[in-house]
C-alpha cells in the first residue's frame, strides 16, 4: 500500500477546528483510494509559545523536512505581537523549504457564491502563481527614531532573476499542463512603469514567453488587474506576479470565488516538501464555537494531494466540493450558518456517493 508522511500544524484561532474537517476528508478519500497517510501535529502557534516561549524552534524544522507536505491551519492572535508568529512560522517555512511559489487557485464553483452579476462558473477559472520568498516581504528595512517627529520607516523591495525567472517558468509550464480552453495563456502581473525595478520581471517574462509559442501572453499594471478581475475575469487563465500584488490580488480573487472561505493556497517547491493552507485569518473571535468554514482548509488538502501525485484522490474532493455547492443543502458560506462539522459531514456524504467519480 502507498504511504505518505505528512506534517500538521493546526496553528491558532479556528486553525484546530478546520484542521480536524481536513483530516476527515484526507482519510476518507485515501481509503477509497488505498494508500495511506501518516500525519505529525506540531504544536506550534500562539497557545505553545505564551506557555513556553519556542516559536518555531530549528529541530522543528529539520523534522518536517522529511515530509512530503505540510498542511497548516492558521496563524496569529491578539495576544501575540502583530506579525510576530507570521514571521517566525509561515514566513519561517517558506524561506527554509524555499518555497518560490504561492498557488493560489481562483475557481468559482457555483453562480450563486459570485458577488459578480452574470458571472457563472466557466468565467471564474485562474489560477495566480504568486513569487513567494521576496520582494517587500523579504523584510529588508527597519524603523529609525520611533516615535519622534523625525520617525522614518523603510522597506526594500528586493527581486532576483533567479526569483523572477522560475516563477514565470513554473506560470508557462503550469499553463500548458492546464491547457484552458485549448488555448493556454499566462498574464504577467506587475507596476514597472512606476516601480522600474520591476522592469526585471517585464525583461524576464519577455524573454521566457519565446520559449513557449504554444501559449498566448498578456500584461497589466496591478491597479488595471483588480479593474479587469472584477469586470471581465474570464480574460484570466494563469497570472504570474511578485510577492506583494500578488497577496493582494489573491484576496479580490478569493471573493470573487465566493470569499475567503472557500480559498486555498499552495507553497510550493515542486518535487519537495511544500505547504498547503487556507488564505483566511486565524478569526481567533470564533475559537472553538464550531462555526468556521472548513472548505478552504478541505480545498488546501485537495491541493495537497495534487502536489503528492494522488491525483484521484484530489479529484474526489473537488467532485464533493462541486456538489455540496451546487446541490441546493447550503445556505451560505459564513461563519455559524453551517457548523464546522457539519461541514465535514456533507462532504463526506458526497465523498461516501461517488459524486464525480
Amino acid at each position: 500500500m502507498r504511504r505518505h508522511e505528512i506534517a500538521v500544524l493546526p496553528g491558532d484561532g479556528i486553525g484546530e477546528e478546520v484542521v480536524r474537517e481536513g483530516l476527515r476528508v484526507l482519510d476518507a478519500v485515501s481509503a477509497m483510494e488505498g494508500f495511506e497517510v501518516d500525519k505529525t501535529t506540531y504544536p506550534f502557534g500562539a497557545d505553545h509559545y505564551l506557555a513556553t516561549g519556542v516559536d518555531m524552534p530549528p529541530e522543528a524544522f529539520e523534522e518536517i523536512a522529511t515530509k512530503e507536505a505540510l498542511l497548516l491551519g492558521a496563524i496569529g492572535d491578539p495576544r501575540v505581537e502583530t506579525g510576530f508568529l507570521e514571521r517566525k512560522i509561515i514566513w519561517g517555512v517558506r524561506q527554509t523549504y524555499d518555497l518560490f511559489v504561492n498557488l493560489r487557485p481562483v475557481k468559482l464553483y457555483s453562480e450563486d457564491l459570485c458577488p459578480l452579476k452574470g458571472k457563472k462558473p466557466e468565467d471564474v477559472d485562474m489560477i495566480v502563481v504568486r513569487e513567494n520568498t521576496e520582494d517587500a516581504y523579504a523584510g529588508l528595512g527597519g524603523i529609525h527614531r520611533i516615535g519622534t517627529p523625525h520617525e522614518v520607516a523603510v522597506a526594500e523591495m528586493i527581486y532576483t532573476r533567479n526569483g523572477v525567472e522560475r516563477a514565470i517558468r513554473y506560470a508557462f509550464d503550469l499553463a500548458v499542463k492546464r491547457n484552458k480552453n485549448g488555448a493556454p495563456q499566462v498574464t504577467l502581473v506587475d507596476k514597472a512603469n512606476a516601480i522600474r525595478a520591476q522592469d526585471l520581471w517585464t525583461r524576464c517574462f519577455a524573454e521566457v514567453a519565446v520559449e513557449y509559442p504554444q501559449v498566448k501572453t498578456d500584461h497589466a499594471y496591478i491597479d488595471a488587474a483588480c479593474m479587469w478581475m472584477v469586470k471581465n475575469p474570464e480574460w484570466f487563465d494563469v497570472v504570474v506576479t511578485p510577492n506583494l500584488f500578488g497577496d493582494i490580488l489573491t484576496d479580490l480573487g478569493a471573493m470573487v470565488q465566493g470569499g475567503m472561505g472557500i480559498a486555498a493556497s499552495g507553497n510550493i517547491h515542486p518535487g519537495k516538501l511544500s505547504m498547503f493552507e487556507p488564505i483566511h485569518g486565524s478569526a481567533p473571535k470564533y475559537r472553538g464555537q464550531n462555526k468556521a468554514n472548513p472548505l478552504a482548509t478541505v480545498e488546501a488538502v485537495r491541493m495537497m494531494l495534487e502536489h503528492i501525485g494522488e491525483m484521484p484522490a484530489a479529484n474526489r474532493i473537488a467532485g464533493a466540493v462541486e456538489h455540496v455547492l451546487t446541490s441546493g443543502q447550503v445556505k451560505g458560506l459564513g461563519a455559524g450558518i453551517h457548523s464546522t462539522t457539519e461541514w465535514g459531514d456533507m462532504l463526506l456524504a458526497a465523498l461516501n456517493a461517488n459524486v464525480g467519480v
